[in-house]
């Protein structure tokens, strides 16, 4: 029976660390599998959200187990405890099993745990992350990443996809699939976090790019090019670059590229089009092409993404 702990302290989201209780506190009925000794650790009685909590244990107790986690971080412009820092660093060169889960990856990081390392965190605080960090290879995409003995998660949910693919590493798929069927998750989703990731247009302002972003998006059914785009705003291809850069952060084609993924995927959500008439509606020519630029943009093909976000008679919207 292996230790994991749960470091905790003021300021932690509840969310996380109710999802790391429910997978690591108690095993399925039908699991004949010896299970977690789980305990939660902090150096004194902790506010979690509206919530008190009362740890089991200190935090040294991280140095003595085999796995950590640490739950989201609710302010990440705030520094984490020195203590709990200190205590994640020391069970990490213990040999523990160090898990973060959402912005958690705050701590690990300030804990040096992800220098060199590819780690991800909530889509909305990746930038914050390598910003702060520049030695921290963030990826923005994906649901969780994997480093052996560093584990990190993107926001809410995923959290219980990287919990879930502890146990399947501990005991095997069989077993993370009854914890999965006992919490009503699927056992493995497809993708990464970029599905839920919303691109929307700039807002109007007085850049010199204002007009065109409407235009544009009137007519992203159109073969519209760089030329197409510059002859508009009355500027060179070059000096078009410039303002997108400094307005969106990208390149003319990218943000065009996005705007039509993003159209792509309110018509999946909204309505029963074929991949064929929405690849003609976006511009993108051939279900083909959209297909691959979709599946690359997004991490799930278009028929997986309307599957898990698509309208349904039943559903509650």
């Amino acid at each position: 029976m292996q230790t994991v702990a749960l470091a905790v302290t003021d300021g932690m989201l509840h969310f996380e660390l109710s999802v790391a209780h429910e997978v690591f506190g108690s095993a399925p009925a039908e699991v004949t599998v010896s299970w977690y000794d789980f305990a939660v650790c902090g150096s004194d009685a902790v506010r979690v959200g509206r919530f008190r909590l009362e740890p089991d244990h200190g935090l040294d107790r991280l140095a003595r187990s085999a796995t950590v986690i640490v739950p989201g971080w609710a302010d990440i412009d705030e520094d984490p405890p020195a203590d709990l820092v200190d205590a994640v660093r020391a069970a990490h060169a213990a040999g523990a099993r160090v898990v973060s889960l959402c912005t958690g990856a705050f701590v690990l990081a300030a804990a040096g745990l992800l220098d060199g390392r590819r780690a991800t965190t909530h889509w909305a605080h990746t930038r914050a992350l390598a910003d702060r960090y520049p030695r921290v290879e963030v990826d923005p995409d994906v649901l969780y990443v994997d480093n052996g003995s560093v584990l990190t998660s993107a926001g809410k949910a995923a959290a219980m996809d990287l919990c879930l693919h502890l146990v399947r590493l501990d005991h095997g798929s069989a077993v993370a699939n009854a914890v999965a069927r006992r919490l009503v998750v699927p056992p493995h989703r497809d993708g990464g976090q970029a599905q839920f990731v919303t691109t929307p247009v700039p807002a109007p302002d007085n850049h010199p790019l204002a007009a065109l972003f409407p235009w544009v998006m009137e007519r992203l059914d159109q073969p519209l090019t760089v030329e197409d785009l510059a002859r508009r705003t009355r500027m060179s291809s070059r000096h078009l670059g410039r303002h997108f850069r400094a307005v969106t952060g990208t390149t003319p084609l990218q943000w065009l590229l996005t705007q039509r993924i993003r159209r792509a995927q309110e018509l999946l959500e909204t309505t029963d089009a074929s991949v064929d008439s929405i690849a003609t509606a976006t511009g993108m020519g051939t279900a083909t092409t959209l297909r691959r630029h979709f599946n690359r943009t997004v991490g799930v093909p278009p028929d997986t993404y309307r599957r898990t976000f698509g309208a349904r008679p039943g559903r509650t919207e």
